[in-house]
């Protein structure tokens, strides 16, 4: 397999060299790894590459005391984001199937939804667990504070703060 050329925003030589290094000496390492992992080799290769994209982004190459340690890790990483995108996938796709008429939407539409749909999870992950919670009883179920306060064994000052730091938070992640 021949060496890649990286991005052509990587100026400085060094770093090319190290992330040059990094990918002959560890690449096949990590898709066999990956492969183990997943049980499946063309997810594996893809999920390696999103590895290293990762480290390219990262610029460290040169800092990385144990490679396969550091690669492992963000691989992990890498596997739970697709895990979790996969998951948001089918979950979307059942849902569209429930519909009352065929939905025909294009790739590009359906790339577009479950790009939003990456995105709402990661923002509601960066929550705590019960302010989530009450924010999606609020949202997804139309409860009332009272409600949900009833539903989650709490006060409704406390469901108020949940929902003050999750409107709170949205917003936020909205401007970034």
């Amino acid at each position: 397999m021949p060496t890649p050329t990286f991005h052509p925003d990587i100026h400085d030589a060094a770093l090319q060299q190290d992330l040059e290094a990094l990918y002959t000496g560890h690449h096949r390492w990590l898709r066999s790894w990956l492969r183990r992992q997943l049980h499946c080799s063309e997810s594996a290769a893809d999920l390696a590459q999103d590895t290293f994209m990762r480290v390219i982004a990262a610029r460290n190459a040169s800092q990385i005391l144990e490679p396969r340690v550091y690669l492992a890790t963000v691989a992990r990483r890498v596997m739970v984001d697709y895990f979790r995108r996969s998951a948001l996938e089918r979950a979307y796709l059942e849902a569209i199937a429930h519909f009352p008429e065929p939905v025909q939407i294009s790739v590009e539409e359906r790339s577009m939804v479950i790009e939003t749909l990456c995105e709402i999870d990661a923002m509601l992950d960066a929550l705590g667990e019960k302010p989530r919670q009450a924010f999606l009883m609020s949202q997804l179920d139309g409860l009332t504070y009272q409600e949900i306060a009833e539903r989650m064994n709490l006060s409704v000052s406390s469901i108020k703060k949940y929902m003050a730091r999750a409107i709170e938070h949205c917003l936020l992640f909205s401007l970034s």
